[in-house]
């Protein structure tokens, strides 16, 4: 055997093995720089994508945002007729009538309507936040008073209509109990 042939540790050569390591340090590098690029355009896209959202968001909430500026306009005319004494007791009633119609309006372009009243309670659409006892059987369950007119929209309710019912309470000559002591 030759003393001048280059030393080999098995099959491999050090040259093949310097060359094998040198391509992987390529494909390292290589990988590193498409991975930064990748980093790149995912941030871009998530950059993208959030503007997309708040555009999305904004164009969404324009319209009921310039409905409740007109009707901010409205208000600010009212106040100042008041502030002003332009108008009779009349023509305050009306002129706020009028407001109030111009709200319901509102509420009707977002599908919102207010919900129909119902001569009983109705767990469905009613939160009682008064009891007000009542001697006529008859009355019982029935809605005294509407304290805060309920709203639905597509069917759901969003707000449930506030009301006083009358429950009945016997007198104590009605109570069975009490007639056989």
């Amino acid at each position: 055997m030759s003393t001048n042939s280059r030393p080999q540790h098995g099959d491999i050569s050090l040259d093949a093995l310097a060359e094998d390591v040198g391509n992987l340090r390529d494909m390292v590098l290589q990988q590193g720089a498409r991975d930064t690029l990748q980093q790149r355009a995912f941030d871009q896209l998530y950059a993208e994508l959030k503007q997309y959202k708040e555009d999305f968001v904004f164009q969404m909430e324009k319209p009921l945002l310039l409905d409740l500026l007109l009707f901010h306009d409205s208000l600010s005319w009212f106040r100042q007729s008041l502030s002003s004494q332009e108008m009779s007791p009349e023509v305050v009633a009306d002129s706020f009538q009028y407001l109030v119609d111009e709200f319901l309006e509102l509420l009707y372009r977002r599908d919102v309507t207010p919900l129909e009243g119902r001569p009983e309670f109705d767990r469905e659409i009613h939160k009682v936040v008064k009891v007000v006892p009542v001697g006529d059987a008859a009355q019982d369950y029935k809605v005294q008073q509407v304290v805060k007119r309920g709203f639905a929209r597509g069917g759901r309710i969003l707000r449930a209509e506030e009301v006083v019912v009358f429950r009945h309470q016997p007198a104590p000559s009605d109570d069975p109990r009490q007639n056989s002591r």
